[in-house]
């Protein structure tokens, strides 16, 4: 059955209002929720699989399987595809960034957005020096970054596809010609969404004739967008960043009311970066993610860290012993509340240092390793009590730059996870991103342009001290993308591949994830259909319509200033099950698990 999203909605209004601290102000979700599909189980291969967020991607990428293709190249197929029917969250209008595990290292590539040559550090500023609302900055080429998921795919897949470039557009070719049937949940976002009436090419493109969004099952046809990959699949990434469809990226953005500063010079000049991963350990796991731009490593280390080192000093507070609990709610098993509580105020501690350090590394100095170094991880594993701090302050790690001032920015973002296991072994995580839900609202081309931007700091100076994730020329913006690989620390088993969309509610669903996965063993379905908790530094988060009233009343009862309210999470998970492999999609949206 599916849980009505009017309830979950309804429900988080009426909780909110009687748990929420009055001061608070949390960021919204950046899609709406479609529904709650309970009664999954997960699916068993024993070659290969892949997990994405639509069923058409995650065929997609089985066949590329099938046809004996690499991790990266199940992964290509079912990125074009998801630019087409599940544009609302990513695209190749956007960024990525990737892991891959070759079967003898990890490496990290990363596609993330540049900011253009042209903007200052007061791009969403208004005259009178206050920062822009997020829509005003949002709609329009003011927001839209240089592109970076085709290099940072073309960059992966010479070194590792096993089939030709061209043959893995096919499916995504095939489908724009001759149309997809409207989803559920795509029906859902533009009906949602009042701001493609006022984009001509997107209403064009996603209404009807009097002006509604498209019936769930309406044939879709992108014919324009079929071209589009028919030129990158004969020519490669170059006819993106140069030529015809840079020539309209570039008119698109400055042509716009609210105009942006994109160039073509800047897409001419973008390059996907291959950066070193980020790992640690995690009891007898090696957790692995991205380094920055990407908020996702250093905050889910830093978060496991913390759980571990406060295990160390009280054994009763071992996650492992803290089994999940039986409800009568849709998702069936919950975290028990001291879990809950654990692990909001282990988030509550990294999510504070995230705002006050991490940011692009090539710009600004990110003290990568004393963030996660043990020793600090343990001191301020002290900070957790029996009762919630509430609001944590950052800490000050060795060789950390204390002249920086937080980012207190509202952090949004729509991105949409897969994941891929071939036959040889080799696997894949990626988080792939458009920014807040259709992006800009800019359709060029058959795709939308992301409004990337926006990830970065609107306020650049506070109390004279510069933030670290300002607006500044050629800088990536910061990410909570999360995209992660675990292995055995004693064997260097390659064991799981899982990651999520959900702005900087990300690191929280990972954290989750990893938890019911390792600690807990849940099977990955299980463990990406527990309720959703957490915190960002500013309340305590609880799924509303999935959370029960008695963890509610326990976590308030410990000084948390609880909020049910949407989680949209999108979690997909491939993990070794015995000589196979088990995979878990996301109950909260259409995606699926594919394997033979």
């Amino acid at each position: 059955m599916k849980y009505p999203t009017p309830l979950i909605g309804a429900l988080c209004l009426l909780v909110t209002s009687n748990w929420a601290g009055a001061d608070q102000v949390l960021p919204t979700p950046p899609e709406l929720a479609s529904g709650y599909r309970s009664g999954l189980q997960p699916v068993h291969a024993s070659r290969h699989m892949v997990a994405a967020a639509n069923p058409l991607a995650s065929e997609a990428g089985r066949a590329m399987l099938r046809a004996g293709g690499s991790a990266i190249d199940a992964a290509i197929a079912m990125q074009m595809v998801l630019t087409l029917v599940e544009p609302q969250s990513s695209g190749i209008g956007g960024g990525a960034f990737i892991l891959y595990w070759d079967g003898k290292r990890v490496q990290a590539f990363d596609g993330r957005e540049a900011a253009p040559a042209a903007v200052t550090e007061k791009l969403f500023l208004q005259a009178d020096g206050t920062p822009m609302p997020f829509r005003v900055a949002q709609i329009g080429g003011r927001s839209v970054g240089v592109p970076g998921v085709l290099r940072a795919l073309k960059q992966a897949h010479e070194q590792h596809g096993k089939l030709p470039w061209h043959a893995l557009f096919a499916p995504a070719i095939a489908l724009a010609r001759n149309g997809f049937a409207v989803s559920e949940r795509l029906h859902t976002l533009l009906a949602g969404d009042p701001y493609i009436a006022r984009s001509p090419a997107m209403a064009r493109y996603f209404l009807d004739e009097q002006g509604r969004p498209l019936a769930v099952g309406t044939i879709l046809r992108n014919p324009e967008l079929a071209q589009t990959f028919e030129q990158i699949a004969a020519q490669g990434p170059e006819v993106f960043y140069s030529g015809e469809i840079a020539e309209a990226i570039v008119a698109t953005v400055r042509g716009h009311a609210n105009a942006g500063y994109l160039s073509l010079q800047d897409l001419q000049q973008y390059q996907a970066k291959e950066r070193e991963p980020l790992c640690g350990p995690y009891k007898a796991w090696q957790i692995c993610g991205m380094p920055p731009p990407s908020s996702g490593g250093v905050t889910v280390l830093q978060t496991l860290g913390l759980l571990e080192a406060v295990q160390r000093t009280a054994p009763q507070r071992d996650l492992a012993a803290l089994r999940p609990l039986a409800t009568s709610s849709p998702a069936r098993l919950e975290a028990p509340p001291l879990a809950v509580h654990l692990i909001a105020e282990a988030e509550r501690l990294a999510y504070a240092d995230r705002a006050q350090y991490l940011a692009d590394n090539d710009y600004v100095p990110v003290p990568v390793k004393a963030l996660t170094d043990s020793a600090y991880l343990a001191s301020r594993a002290a900070l957790i009590g029996e009762h919630s701090m509430k609001r944590a302050r950052p800490g000050q790690p060795q060789g950390a730059d204390l002249a920086l001032a937080p980012d207190r920015s509202p952090l949004r973002i729509s991105t949409s996870h897969l994941s891929a296991v071939d036959d040889s072994g080799q696997a894949l995580a990626m988080t792939t991103s458009v920014e807040a839900a259709f992006g800009s609202h800019l359709m060029v081309k058959g795709f939308l342009l992301n409004n990337q931007l926006t990830d970065f700091s609107f306020i650049p100076h506070e109390h004279g001290k510069p933030v670290a994730n300002r607006v500044q020329p050629g800088k990536r913006p910061l990410s909570a993308m999360a995209p992660t690989l675990v292995f055995s620390r004693a064997t260097g088993e390659f064991v799981a591949s899982l990651g999520s969309p959900g702005g900087s509610q990300i690191i929280g669903y990972v954290n989750k994830a990893l938890v019911g996965l390792l600690d807990w063993q849940l099977d990955p379905q299980q463990a990406a259909g527990l309720p959703n908790f957490g915190s960002r530094n500013a309340g305590t988060e609880v799924e509303a319509g999935l959370s029960s009233p008695a963890l509610i009343r326990q976590l308030a009862a410990w000084g948390h200033e609880v909020t049910p309210m949407t989680m949209t999470s999108g979690m997909q998970i491939i993990q070794r099950s015995g000589e196979g492999w088990s995979g878990g999609a996301d109950p909260r949206r259409e995606g699926v698990a594919l394997g033979d």
